[in-house]
């Protein structure tokens, strides 16, 4: 996709609201270089299966494109692959669902290689059940000597194989990837470091308060997937020494599965952590059904169990004062901060370092963290979870 595409942005409501979707479809295409032109909602009981919109709506998609004269249409929604070919015949201009949409500022923001080799990989999934007939050169080609494709074999299925066997390549490259960075887990993990990880909703902060607690330049802007490869940096708490504070890619709503399966060497950093901040955007209206978006992704990657503590960010913009809280076991599990101004930040560090001292204790206690964890959920203490 081409930077200042303007677009029609599409979302179709199916037994749920539609703005708070089509508000952050708005922020993920600006954050993909769109401007957005118009704005399409609808609302029906189950899809159209041939234009997903049906017919009137996808007029009313015309029109808009006609008099804009927009390039692009981009729907809120999970397109099949002849829903997407329908609706580009019909209106004449490309057509992309939210998934590619993700997977395009994806491909723009990635820096590192593995980054990068992730994002390939997620691309090309997605796009081997895009391989449909569409175009003109998908006839039957001669069969002969030397020939890779056999006799008889269409050029889709050459493509297809074609994308099959670069998907197994990526595969190899990754879990070659994979590895180093366990090497360098485990290494950190024998150095005996306390490790801590940012998740939270895209958007949330996570970055502009990295780089306030670690004093790091990571990338940082008031946009949609800022931050896309992980940083790591150490920082020294006078209670416990040097910790290690970790920067993830943010989750989102509805994030492709490709995306999650692909990152999850990335997301690996996450896994191992002994302690999650999960870093909420305190202004946003959405934050309680974001907390809970971030929990699945979490739970996805085998992470629901690490002990949390929820920092709920730009309090700066609210009426919030900097403060923590703590649960009925006196750890703190909820610190309110402004990463931009500086403001709860020595409570954080705070909330840190308790958190260090108590995971130090109980190993050499001999008691996994991890089991203390649901050894207080079960006899009714409060999860690290709970809001």
């Amino acid at each position: 996709m081409t930077h200042s595409y303007p677009a029609v942005l599409v979302s179709l409501a199916i037994g749920r609201d539609a703005a708070p979707s089509l508000e952050e479809l708005t922020l993920l295409a600006e954050s993909a270089g769109c401007v957005v032109v118009a704005q399409v909602e609808g609302k029906r009981a189950a899809p159209d299966a041939a234009l997903f919109v049906g017919s009137g709506k996808a007029e009313e998609i015309a029109a808009l494109l006609a008099q804009h004269e927009a390039e692009l249409v981009i729907f809120d929604n999970t397109l099949s692959p002849a829903q997407q070919r329908n609706l580009e015949r019909l209106l004449k201009v490309r057509v992309i669902d939210r998934t590619a949409l993700i997977l395009d500022i994806f491909a723009q923001r990635a820096q590192s290689h593995e980054g990068k080799v992730q994002v390939e990989l997620a691309q090309l999934q997605y796009q081997s059940t895009r391989l449909v007939r569409a175009w003109s050169h998908l006839e039957r080609q001669k069969g002969g000597i030397g020939l890779r494709g056999g006799a008889g074999e269409s050029q889709l299925e050459m493509d297809k194989r074609m994308l099959t066997d670069k998907i197994k390549r990526l595969r190899e490259k990754l879990k070659k990837l994979q590895r180093q960075r366990s090497t360098q887990r485990r290494a950190r993990m024998r150095r005996g470091q306390f490790t801590v990880s940012l998740v939270g909703y895209t958007n949330a902060g996570k970055s502009t308060l990295f780089n306030a607690l670690t004093h790091a330049q990571a990338y940082a802007a008031d946009q949609l997937f800022a931050t896309l490869d992980t940083t790591v940096r150490r920082i020294y708490l006078p209670e416990v020494g040097q910790i290690t504070v970790s920067d993830t890619v943010g989750f989102i709503r509805d994030l492709p599965h490709t995306l999650v399966a692909a990152f999850r060497a990335t997301l690996e950093e996450t896994i191992d952590a002994d302690l999650l901040l999960h870093v909420v955007d305190a202004a946003s209206p959405q934050r309680f059904e974001q907390i809970e978006q971030v929990n699945q992704v979490l739970e996805e990657i085998g992470a629901q169990s690490i002990p949390q503590i929820l920092v709920w960010n730009k309090i700066d913009l609210t009426d919030m004062t900097p403060q923590s809280e703590r649960d009925d076991c006196d750890n703190i599990h909820r610190v309110f901060v402004s990463a931009r101004t500086g403001g709860g930040l020595e409570q954080l560090r705070s909330a840190l370092g308790e958190a260090a001292l108590r995971h130090k204790a109980l190993l050499e206690a001999g008691l996994e963290p991890p089991e203390l964890t649901l050894a207080a959920h079960e006899s009714g203490g409060e999860s690290p979870t709970i809001i």
